[in-house]
């Protein structure tokens, strides 16, 4: 047993909702149609869509014409956002094969149609549909740009990254070679420090995993789990050896022997009794009587 590993033997003695269906929600005027008898399952899909768009178009002209803190307002917008729900569904199924519930999507893109809503300008000849669509899928892709990053960054830094990613493609093409950090600051109008955080915060996007084997270039044997430090437990009790050994060096000859016979040669009372010529009941007493002069020690100093 090595010294350190005795010391700390004494030493211990020592011490002792998902969306709800809106297109059933909403009560949707009828439009005489004439029915088509060899397409009969079509035709109400087509009354349908134009009856949302007509309805649509009468919701945002009535709610161009309320005054913004009139309670009519506030109910002709919630009707149009039931009613266009089915878009953000359509917009959602595109992002089906994520790993993310459909309902925290559908809820997602449910806040970028909020946004259409609130921005829309029926007057401008743009189909509601057509203005809100990109609006909604950003806000997906938003999110799942803000999700699918290990370590929570800001948003800030998240766009600068991809910034960076772009104006160093470009400039590497023009220049035929990798950008400086200058060159790159001057091309997107911020500081230096600015792209160096950008840079460095690509790191954060992705997550290694402590199993995968390490890189070609620091060898590529092992884990990275092989790679990491541990905690040394016995440095917590490194002070404290430091203060036993001018203690043990008090002893007399036999209480020291004793100690070190016990503790760092790692004997019985009975071996140590036979080594040292009494009895085992004697080194016991010996043993309790000379580690409370330790502790006492210890404490006192």
């Amino acid at each position: 047993m090595s010294a350190d590993q005795g010391s700390s033997k004494v030493l211990t003695l020592a011490q002792s909702e998902s969306a709800p269906d809106v297109l059933h929600s909403v009560d949707v005027p009828a439009v005489d149609v004439p029915a088509l008898p060899a397409l009969p399952a079509p035709a109400p899909r087509t009354s349908e869509a134009i009856d949302t768009r007509t309805l649509s178009r009468s919701l945002f002209l009535r709610l161009a014409a309320l005054d913004a803190n009139s309670p009519e307002r506030a109910y002709v917008r919630d009707t149009l956002i039931e009613l266009n729900l089915p878009l953000v569904r359509y917009a959602a199924a595109r992002f089906r094969s994520r790993n993310e519930p459909m309902e925290d999507i559908v809820q997602v893109g449910t806040i970028g149609l909020i946004k259409a809503i609130d921005r829309f300008d029926c007057e401008r000849g743009v189909e509601f549909p057509t203005f809100a669509m990109p609006t909604v899928v950003g806000e997906i892709k938003r999110f799942f740009r803000d999700t699918s990053w290990s370590v929570r960054v800001p948003r800030r830094l998240q766009e600068l990254r991809l910034a960076l990613t772009k104006a160093s493609d470009e400039l590497s093409q023009k220049l035929d070679r990798s950008p400086t950090v200058p060159e790159l600051a001057a091309v997107l109008g911020v500081s230096e420090e600015d792209v160096v955080d950008g840079l460095a915060v690509g790191n954060a996007y992705t997550a290694s995993s402590l199993d995968s084997p390490a890189p070609e270039d620091d060898g590529g044997e092992g884990s990275l789990a092989d790679r990491l430090g541990y905690e040394d437990t016995a440095l917590e009790g490194v002070e404290y050896r430091e203060s036993l050994k001018p203690l043990l060096a008090k002893l007399p000859p036999r209480e020291r022997q004793i100690i070190m016979l016990r503790f760092f040669a790692n004997m019985t009372q009975s071996q140590i009794g036979e080594e040292v010529g009494i009895s085992q009941m004697h080194v016991s007493r010996l043993l309790t009587r000379t580690l409370s002069q330790l502790r006492e020690g210890l404490i006192s100093d």
